[in-house]
């Protein structure tokens, strides 16, 4: 349902550590019609020109705190809500050059009345600066 809209257009971006580039971040959005706690988040997989990024190089910010996804699991007190941006940073030395790329977001979300796990994914073709 709301797929189209998990990616925030406009927000990919190279970020940096220790004053080096360390990897890329997009601005994501809750794929579900009311807050979710971030522990019920299965998977964010995030593909970038065919190259999906490793689970263990994902990591989840929400209201200036970040989480690797595994340590996610055990954040039983944090909400993620409906509308909020949250960021999703992909550790890749260098980041993403200049320009154009096409930029896939996979949201997988562990609901209670469901017997599946749904995935949420969108795809955006979106430009780097």
């Amino acid at each position: 349902m709301y797929d189209k809209h998990v990616i925030v257009p406009g927000s990919l971006a190279n970020f940096e550590q220790g004053g080096r580039v360390a990897g890329y971040e997009i601005g994501v959005r809750l794929p579900y019609y009311r807050g979710q706690w971030i522990s019920i988040v299965e998977d964010i997989a995030v593909t970038v020109d065919g190259a999906k990024a490793a689970r263990e190089d994902v990591r989840f910010t929400v209201r200036g705190r970040t989480w690797t996804l595994d340590e996610m699991e055990t954040a039983t007190g944090e909400r993620w809500e409906f509308g909020e941006i949250a960021r999703v940073s992909v550790m890749h030395a260098g980041g993403l050059p200049a320009g154009e790329h096409e930029v896939t977001v996979a949201e997988q979300l562990r609901i209670s009345y469901l017997p599946w796990v749904p995935t949420t994914t969108c795809t955006l073709r979106m430009t780097l600066c």
